[in-house]
């Protein structure tokens, strides 16, 4: 875990065991009793995500192309959401959060030279994705004011900084084009903290794209990829009234 997320995560969580540990001295109080009863529940998400791919190579690229190595390594990035909760019964909510994702993944590509050098390109992959998840969450019951809970389904995305359409012609601006259109399945599991006014969650996800994103437009960053699927991990603090 990067050394800032631990900064913020680590002191929340303490601050919140502390105030429900001190904040009744000798008296157990139930924060939001009724929470359940009600059928619907608005809140926001601020996330962390780091997203990568899943690259599956041409077989046949070794004996066409002068490609060496072909690495990528995810980087960091973030989220906001909207969240909007249906409860279905105390313990199984389907929950819709329209989210604006900001990611970026880094290709790193080596390629042999006629004079038998090494030449390097790395290719950052931006995006800004409007994402459309619909999961359902199944909860434990309550323990005073904690509950843990799983979560799974999909969503579909939509690249807004897609750059499907740019013209490569040169090889240190070429941009590795993919696909304006995601869509991936979703899976995590958090934990549920009532507080006095609101519940705050932490959870953490990971979604693994299905289609195959990549656009070959036959330059020798895209010829070598055979499939290119996304993938991201997603840590969320989430709060909802």
């Amino acid at each position: 875990m990067p050394p800032f997320l631990r900064s913020i995560l680590f002191p929340s969580l303490f601050l919140l065991a502390a105030t429900n540990a001190f904040g009744q001295p000798g008296v157990k109080v139930e924060n939001l009793p009724n929470f359940d009863l009600h059928r619907f529940h608005f809140g926001f998400h601020l996330s962390y995500n780091t997203s990568d791919f899943a690259i599956d190579l041409d077989p046949q690229s070794p004996f066409r192309d002068s490609l060496l190595v072909l690495s990528h390594a995810k980087q960091p990035g973030f989220d906001l959401t909207m969240l909007a909760s249906l409860n279905m019964n105390p313990f199984l909510s389907l929950r819709f959060s329209p989210t604006l994702s900001f990611q970026e993944r880094l290709l790193t590509y080596a390629f042999a030279q006629a004079d038998n050098s090494t030449k390097y390109f790395q290719k950052p992959v931006e995006s800004t994705y409007l994402q459309f998840p619909l999961l359902l969450k199944y909860r434990s019951a309550r323990i005073n004011n904690f509950a843990v809970y799983l979560l799974g389904g999909g969503k579909f995305s939509i690249d807004m900084a897609s750059q499907k359409d740019v013209n490569n012609s040169l090889d240190d601006e070429v941009v590795v084009k993919l696909d304006k259109y995601d869509y991936a399945v979703e899976a995590g599991g958090g934990m549920d903290m009532f507080l006095t006014y609101f519940k705050f969650g932490i959870e953490l996800k990971a979604a693994f794209g299905i289609p195959n994103l990549l656009i070959d437009d036959g330059t020798r960053f895209s010829t070598p990829i055979d499939r290119l699927r996304s993938k991201v991990w997603v840590l969320t603090f989430t709060f909802e009234g």
